[in-house]
């Protein structure tokens, strides 16, 4: 994604955390129903690849970040109740949790002082499977800006809180508007803008939740159908809403929504539903049909390494699009929409999050 203003093969498998619970004596129906809500559960596969002309850096792929892209997996659930403690439990002890970056960073990253203004909102709690992505704008790079920095900080925040157990597991808007949050509250602030699109599976009442404001999007298939999607958001054409810190002296030309701008959507799922979260390096060059047919091929799947070949099939599918100069691709559709002459696909960076649903 490169508008920012009026100016403007490597793949891993990222499987959430599962939380298993040992009983020492007999269960109440109250216990067996929260040991059910743990056991749903998302299984996910991660693929993409930076833009053409990018540094390929693997650490930064297996940390969560793909060229300008940026991703997170994480499963929070709370392992104990207060009532099974009494009122004096500790409220840092009672929660298991995993996140696809690394353990010794996430312990030492989601530390009281880092997550201040969500302490001092308190613990909300929520059992809930999340992923996210995060595209940053690549119009800073002419302000010499790093635009990968600002949507992986972005995505890093979500995720801490999420581990931390600082978010509500229906309220993917909430989570998004907290990390933000917490960039601007940042000493050393981060300068960029990002669009970002963030999914819950609540394991309260096992429905999705999700935010997504610009370009970043999703799809629900089952049984070979589009059973729900998300719709970007534009300013105008190849300029989506948009997440942003400017500099002071760039304030009033760099277009920055509010995080209370992103669109929201909650809707049941079913076992074996599948789900692709993605940036617009998917969407903007592979055709509904080819997506749908490629997930088609993995509803109810729990094989990680099948689905994991999937997601690499769909990274790579549009990779070899983005590069074709002749293919009539949905990014050059919308381009003619718009009045302006395009041919061929979109060379950019690819993040695909490939998941279905195990209830």
């Amino acid at each position: 994604m490169h508008a920012l203003a009026g100016l403007r093969t490597i793949s891993r498998t990222l499987l959430q955390g599962y939380v298993y619970r040992s009983q020492t004596s007999e269960a109440s129906a109250s216990s067996s129903q929260k040991c059910a809500d743990a056991d749903a559960r998302l299984v996910t596969a991660v693929s993409g690849f930076p833009k053409p002309g990018s540094a390929y850096n693997i650490e930064n792929i297996l940390k969560g970040q793909i060229g300008d892209d940026a991703y997170f997996v994480a499963r929070h659930v709370d392992q104990w109740s207060s009532s099974d403690f009494g009122d004096d439990a500790s409220p840092h002890g009672d929660s298991a949790s995993s996140a696809s970056a690394d353990p010794a960073a996430v312990s030492a990253s989601s530390s009281a002082d880092e997550l201040s203004s969500a302490a001092a909102a308190g613990r909300s709690g929520g059992n809930a499977d999340v992923i996210g992505v995060a595209d940053g704008v690549g119009g800073w790079r002419a302000y010499g800006v790093d635009p990968g920095q600002f949507s992986m900080n972005l995505m890093k925040c979500c995720e801490r809180l999420v581990v931390a157990g600082y978010f509500n597991g229906n309220q993917p808007a909430s989570l998004l508007a907290q990390g933000f949050r917490e960039m601007q509250e940042n000493k050393q602030q981060i300068i960029g803008s990002s669009t970002a699109c963030l999914m819950m599976l609540s394991h309260t009442d096992l429905k999705l939740y999700t935010a997504n404001i610009g370009d970043s999007g999703f799809l629900v298939v089952r049984q070979g159908e589009v059973v729900h999607r998300s719709h970007e958001q534009q300013h105008y054409f190849n300029t989506p809403f948009q997440l942003s810190l400017p500099p002071t002296h760039l304030q009033s030309e760099v277009l920055s929504d509010r995080p209370e701008s992103a669109d929201s959507y909650e809707f049941s799922v079913e076992d074996g539903d599948v789900i692709l979260l993605a940036t617009d390096g998917i969407f903007d060059n592979v055709p509904d049909n080819l997506l749908i047919a490629e997930m088609y091929k993995v509803q109810h799947c729990k094989d990680h390494d099948r689905l994991q070949q999937t997601a690499n099939s769909i990274a790579l599918m549009a990779r070899r699009l983005s590069r074709d100069p002749k293919f009539l691709s949905p990014f050059s559709k919308n381009a003619l929409a718009a009045g302006i002459e395009a041919e061929g696909g979109k060379p950019d960076d690819i993040t695909v999050l490939l998941a279905t649903v195990n209830l």
